[in-house]
């Protein structure tokens, strides 16, 4: 009886479902503003069990019944019910009542409504359609507060990022980079297409969790990670070309043969009638090619994201190249309901071809020889050998970029293992390991023939490696506890973190041939040196956050760093940090707003430290290569390089923030504005000492800068159309540098051209300023320039104490602008990106118009003085090699502003009807136009570099800023790309 009632009920069942009609349902979600797809998307059926999920191009796909109504739920957005169609398009905007969106933080995340500290997000996407080359140039002008200092416009060429200013001296001023979970500071193989989001930690309050590493500031990056059941396949590619937007005029071959003549140089001109546009023969057209390939998905509690990519590029200077190939693998595993394993790890296999910049031609600079090198001669001899200027024996800058053979390769594995255990109900336990292994080698071959420099070394061999090794394990305990209104989070932990670096090179020279590069073919060995060196840092860390209401939100941290580069009596540094906010729209009086939709007040304060300075600091340090001849045989000997300092401590950086976030006219206007100070303090400098001690300068803390600004971030949607969308992103960022303390002491730095240090470091001025007289004119009688002394008088012949501020290398701010427009399938994003009232020492000029040496000049000296009562402000040519006319001076700072189209996009998305004829889920064709074209008043190749910023020397990173001394310039790029989806 029993058995036929069960009969009798699954017979009504299969009735009731022969009866419904069922149908299929294929759509899209897309985000309400950008237009952009959103993945993860979970997709209910209302009232049945039926779901789905978005895959990473926003598609869905499920089987409902006639008159179904479907659920769309997404993190941060409005939940949205729609009745169930054979195809949808689904929109879903923001809900700022919500903010659920997930914002990752140090050693953890937060919900983005919960932040109490100056946080700034980079969504990837923004990034999508640009050369993923370098990664400072994809985060410039793109979040309030966050400077990127490009060194030079060379393939790999290296960027500096200044969050809030410049903190130190001597020690690093650089964010360290944490990419799912690793911290490193290089960040030159990392693959741009990977990276899903990037945390900017910019205030003390989010930053002290990293404690000693977090004074200049935290980027946290996380790439991309599985989230759909349906695998994704994902092939993107594109080529580009570059060209420099810019070339100087100069001197013809006769109208340097008139100036030569002038300083009275004799020779037989007719041997030199060439007329080499060196401009022409060592720029180039540029050219770019990438690859990327992905795979990523979610089954059976497997999520997975695998890639892997290639990019080669060519510079717009000959020979300078960079080739990166890249592949990763992130993976994660629910092995049980309590135990979660993972694995992030990546290959890196890097090379680059370099040419010497920020050099002068005698030093064997490419930019500095194309400009000063004569066009009277050609590029080679007749036996085939490369020319030189015949009047000073230089190398041409063909032979500069193409007579040696150089190259750099690296091949680095990083990366981390990870799990995460489930202890309790809201406890839970996360260990990782993380590694970092770099190894490096640089190689350099001028052969015995093709240039007078190598005839006259008889070959030059140069072979250099360099081995990294890092390691940082990590364990950390969560707990997670909510009672009513009230919410806590707590978090404790330990890391302990290894560095080890091991570098060798060797120099030889006398070759009999060049069919062996290697250094043991020289005959002579010139030099040879190995060194290894090891830091260690182990910490302790805490977090609380509390939440009451959803109204008051409180976080506090607390970070205890050992490093050994400080003093045993000081190894140990304390970094505590407390943050507070109040959601002023929870109150009662605006919860009902339909103006306000969230405004929520924030508030800091924050200790964080610096250890990035050289090892061994506070030993006292042995030096070789004191060697001493006894008994006519010269012995080894070794000296005393620096005293010990057993006191010596961390430089530390006080900072206190307050910030205010807003949300308008439902979620159209979002804006956020932060006010800082930041005092860093016991900074790290060489003090002098008594002579009597045996040194000059000791190790010692002494010292203060104060970085103090204010931040601002609108995006707004200007029009939100069925079909048109328009959406702006803007930022902007004041900050004002002071070197508060200085024990007394003036540093000059930033020699250039033989002519002395161009800036000066000063109490009561900022970093950065230029030091030198100032300039008066060209005396109409003599042709000779004139200076303005301290007491206002005119003289030829300044003295030190004449020497005066003549610039400063900060901006009066810095911005960024993004317009984000849509039409249908259509889309162009224009991104602009701008510094405002920072000054330029263009020590380019000084070599290319001072007349004192056979050198070309450019086309200013042809208004030169050259009779009496001439009257022009280029001065007469010098014939006895004399810089008094070229002195460093206001003459040569340059306003240094300028306005950029940073980069432009134009995009077609296929509709799904097309995709669905050729069998894709997405397919996108766009073409992107980078640093189109530069509004500024600055006279040199390219306001946007810094000749010091790839020093090794890390103070001078900080010190000399500004400078532009025949650095390799910004080129403009174009790339034809195409992204299509399985």
């Amino acid at each position: 009886m029993r058995f036929k009632n069960y009969l009798i009920l699954i017979l009504f069942c299969f009735s009731a479902v022969s009866f419904a009609q069922s149908i299929e349902v294929k759509g899209v979600v897309q985000d309400a503003v950008t237009g952009m797809t959103l993945p993860g998307v979970n997709v209910l059926v209302k009232g049945s069990a039926a779901n789905a999920a978005t895959d990473m191009d926003g598609n869905f796909a499920i089987s409902v019944n006639q008159g179904d109504v479907l659920v769309f739920n997404y993190i941060g957005y409005a939940s949205q019910e729609v009745a169930a169609s054979a195809s949808m398009k689904v929109q879903l905007k923001e809900d700022a009542t919500q903010l659920q969106e997930v914002i990752v933080v140090g050693y953890g995340s937060q919900q983005k409504k919960d932040i109490t500290g100056a946080v700034a997000v980079i969504d990837g996407k923004k990034f999508e359609n640009r050369s993923n080359n370098q990664l400072g140039s994809l985060l410039q002008g793109q979040t309030a507060g966050v400077q990127v200092i490009s060194n030079s416009g060379k393939p790999g060429g290296g960027f500096n990022v200044r969050v809030r200013g410049t903190s130190s001296i001597t020690a690093g001023s650089d964010p360290i980079y944490v990419i799912d979970g690793v911290i490193t500071s290089d960040t030159r193989s990392l693959n741009p297409a990977d990276i899903e989001t990037m945390s900017v930690l910019k205030d003390a309050s989010s930053a002290a969790i990293y404690g000693s590493q977090g004074s200049n500031g935290v980027v946290i990056i996380t790439t991309k990670q599985g989230k759909t059941e349906k695998p994704v396949l994902t092939y993107e590619t594109y080529t580009g070309f570059q060209s420099v937007w810019k070339k100087m005029d100069v001197l013809n071959s006769q109208q340097y043969r008139e100036l030569q003549e002038e300083r009275g140089l004799t020779t037989d001109w007719n041997l030199y009638n060439n007329n080499t546009n060196w401009q022409n023969e060592v720029f180039r057209t540029g050219f770019s090619k990438s690859h990327q390939l992905s795979l990523s998905g979610k089954s059976n509690k497997t999520a997975y994201y695998v890639s892997g990519g290639s990019v080669n590029q060519e510079g717009v200077v000959r020979t300078a190249e960079m080739s990166r190939k890249t592949f990763k693998v992130n993976l994660t595993q629910e092995v049980t309901d309590w135990l979660k394993v993972g694995t992030n790890m990546n290959y890196v296999d890097y090379k680059d071809v370099d040419v010497p910049d920020n050099q002068a031609v005698n030093q064997g600079g490419v930019i500095l020889g194309m400009l000063s090198t004569p066009q009277n001669i050609g590029i080679f001899n007749p036996d085939g050998t490369y020319t030189s200027n015949p009047f000073q024996n230089w190398e041409n800058p063909v032979s500069a970029t193409d007579a040696a053979k150089r190259g750099y390769r690296s091949q680095r594995v990083f990366g981390n293992v990870h799990a995460e255990i489930g202890l309790a109900r809201g406890l839970k336990f996360r260990t990782s390991l993380a590694i970092d292994h770099s190894n490096g080698s640089n190689d350099y071959f001028l052969n015995p023939y093709t240039t007078s420099y190598g005839r006259a070394m008889k070959g030059i061999s140069r072979y250099s490696t360099d081995l990294y090794n890092y390691y940082m394990f990590d364990n950390t305990l969560t707990y997670k506890l909510n009672i009513q209104k009230h919410a806590f989070e707590a978090l404790a932990g330990t890391v302990y973190q290894k560095s080890r670096w091991e570098t060798s090179s060797m120099e030889t020279r006398g070759f009999a041939g060049d069919g062996i590069e290697t250094p043991n073919a020289g005959a002579q060995i010139i030099a040879a040196t190995a060194r290894k060196d090891e830091k260690y840092n182990s910490s302790v860390l805490s977090r609380i956050n509390y939440s009451f209401d959803d109204k008051y939100l409180l976080t506090a941290n607390f970070r205890a760093d050992a490093s050994s580069v400080y003093g045993p009596n000081e190894k140990w540094g304390y970094f505590p940090s407390v943050s507070a906010g109040w959601r002023i729209s929870n109150e009662s009086f605006l919860k009902e707003s339909n103006t306000v939709n969230d405004l929520k007040l924030r508030a800091g304060w924050g200790l964080v430290g610096n250890d990035n300075i050289r090892n061994y600091a506070w030993y006292q340090t042995v030096k070789v290569g004191s060697n001493y001849p006894i008994g006519g045989v010269i012995e080894p000997g070794n000296y005393p390089s620096s005293l010990e300092n057993r006191d010596l401590k961390w430089e530390a950086s006080e900072q206190l923030n307050f910030g205010v976030d807003v949300a308008l006219f439902n979620n159209r206007v979002k804006f956020s504005a932060d006010a800082y100070r930041k005092t860093s303090k016991d900074l790290l400098l060489d003090v002098p000492i008594p002579r009597t001690s045996g040194f000059d300068t000791a190790l010692m803390n002494a010292g203060s800068i104060e970085n103090k600004g204010l931040e601002f971030q609108l995006s707004t949607i200007n029009f939100d159309g069925e079909d048109f969308k328009w959406s702006t992103d803007l930022n902007i960022s004041f900050n004002r540098n002071e070197v508060t303390s200085l024990v007394g002491e003036k540093i000059t730095t930033g020699n250039i051209a033989g002519r002395g240090d161009a800036v000066l470091i000063q109490e009561g001025k900022p970093l950065g300023q230029f030091f030198g007289y100032q300039w008066g004119g060209v005396d109409s009688d003599t042709g000779n320039v004139y200076y303005i002394a301290k007491d206002g008088s005119r003289t030829f012949k300044p003295k030190e104490e004449d020497k005066r501020n003549i610039g400063n290398a900060n901006p009066d701010f810095i911005y960024g602008v993004t317009n984000n427009f849509s039409y249908k399938n259509f889309s162009l994003n224009l991104f602009f990106q701008g510094s405002q009232g920072n000054d330029m020492f263009n020590a380019t000029r000084i070599d290319t118009e001072s007349m004192i040496d056979a050198k070309n000049q450019s086309t200013a000296v042809l208004n030169r003085w050259q009779a009496k009562g001439d009257v022009t402000n280029v001065p007469r040519v010098i014939t006895d090699g004399s810089i008094e006319n070229s002195r460093i001076s206001s003459h040569y700072v340059e306003d240094g502003s300028y306005v950029r189209l940073k980069a432009v996009t134009f995009a077609y998305d296929f509709s799904k009807m097309s995709l669905d004829k050729i069998g894709l889920s997405a397919l996108k064709l766009y073409v992107t136009g980078e640093n189109l074209f530069t509004i500024t008043n600055y006279s040199g190749f390219d306001p946007e570099v810094s000749s010091f910023g790839n020093s090794t020397d890390t103070g001078l990173k900080n010190q000399a800023m500004g400078i532009d001394y025949g650095t390799y310039p910004q080129a403009r790029n174009i790339i034809f790309g195409i992204r299509a989806s399985l």
